[in-house]
């Protein structure tokens, strides 16, 4: 009789704490990685830590509140999120050219009033 073990690792559960990401593996191992390799979660409340999901039958995690996943692998051979490279002024500008648009070219013709 073959019975089919599945040697990938996977995650029975997770707890972030203030300085760590710890996974608990359906193996038994427990895992942690610091909390500053996921920019979200080290920015996000005690609340929107809490509340996650396991991705698949725990391949990784998923916190829908902060659109943040982590696989069991990144953990495992140490892959931090980047933090996207933008600067508070960049983030500023873009809001603002949301709003605008950059040049008085790029603005919609004005109505003129009728003569008569």
């Amino acid at each position: 009789m073959n019975t089919a073990v599945s040697s990938d690792p996977r995650i029975e559960n997770v707890r972030v704490t203030e300085d760590e990401i710890i996974a608990e593996l359906v193996d038994g191992r427990v895992i942690s990685v610091p909390v500053a390799w996921s920019w979200r979660l080290a920015d996000a409340t005690p609340a929107q830590r809490a509340h996650f999901r396991l991705i698949g039958t725990g391949q990784g995690v998923h916190w829908p509140e902060i659109d943040e996943d982590i696989s069991v692998e990144g953990m495992l051979y140490g892959i931090p999120a980047r933090r996207p490279r933008s600067t508070p002024a960049l983030a500023e500008g873009r809001r603002t050219a949301r709003q605008e648009p950059p040049n008085k070219r790029m603005r919609p013709p004005r109505k003129r009033a009728a003569r008569g």
